[in-house]
């Protein structure tokens, strides 16, 4: 009886141990052993406009049910420079401002890049069904771009992002979004600051002696090359002229038509040779 009693106390010991843990937990140790099959999780950094005042932008890049958010939110009307900049999520954390989206075969780039709203009206709800040359877009402050320029300088040297990894959501999802539209100063933006890619003026001059290809095969090509999502197809549709377009907004934004051209054709060739993968 006595040993059938320790037996059923060992028994209830064991139980015990499982049922409050720790009992019987074995300690391990960590050891790290380097693998080159990784790769940071921030690779981009993407750049929007609000559509909205400085109020109503906090409100829906912070409400909950709103489904929309950004890593960093950039006032409009700063009495001085640089403007406070309003940080929403963690740069370790995925926030929801991209949707859907793919830039040099990575599709869903929530998860990874950091987005940066700037406050900026866009352009007149009435002029929607205008031409996007037509609308009266909304003119970014010299104030918030300079923040825009010193936050992704710091960004892209905490996280090695390269120069063409800085992009519009134009970019990103063509002809789904417009934004940071073609008011935004890409072009001072990398010539003042050294943030973003952009083409070499003299080269741009000297392939625009040269002569710009017709067909829709090569301007496919190219595009697809330097990182925007297009089926190549060899046919001027309407998905290559939203790309097209986009390519424009960020790189030519006096003529934003989606239509192909020489100037066009020589600052994407441009760029290829600048930033080349």
């Amino acid at each position: 009886m006595l040993v059938y009693s320790r037996y059923l106390s060992r028994r209830l010991f064991v139980l015990l141990c499982v049922l409050f843990t720790g009992c019987t937990v074995t300690p391990y140790r960590v050891e790290p052993v380097h693998s080159p099959n990784s790769s940071p999780r921030i690779s981009s950094i993407v750049l929007h406009y609000t559509a909205l005042n400085n109020q109503a932008s906090l409100d829906i890049l912070t409400r909950a049910d709103s489904g929309v958010s950004a890593h960093y939110l950039i006032p409009q009307g700063c009495q001085s420079s640089p403007c406070p900049v309003l940080r929403l999520v963690e740069d370790d954390q995925r926030a929801w401002h991209a949707g859907q989206s793919q830039w040099r075969g990575q599709a869903g780039l929530n998860a990874s890049s950091i987005g940066i709203e700037i406050v900026n009206l866009g352009y007149p709800e009435a002029e929607a069904q205008l031409p996007i040359e037509q609308r009266k877009w909304d003119e970014f402050e010299t104030r918030q771009i300079e923040t825009v320029a010193a936050l992704i300088t710091d960004l892209a040297k905490r996280y090695q992002i390269p120069p063409q990894r800085i992009l519009g959501h134009s970019d990103i999802s063509p002809g789904r979004k417009l934004d940071p539209g073609p008011r935004f100063p890409w072009r001072r933006l990398h010539q003042t600051y050294g943030v973003g890619a952009w083409p070499d003026e003299f080269e741009v001059a000297r392939v625009m002696r040269l002569s710009a290809p017709e067909d829709a095969l090569s301007w496919q090509t190219a595009l697809v090359e330097y990182g925007y999502a297009l089926p190549i197809t060899g046919l001027w549709d309407p998905v290559t002229q939203q790309v097209l377009r986009a390519f424009q907004l960020h790189f030519r934004a006096d003529k934003v038509d989606g239509l192909p051209d020489l100037e066009s054709w020589a600052r994407l060739q441009v760029l290829l040779a600048q930033y080349s993968r």
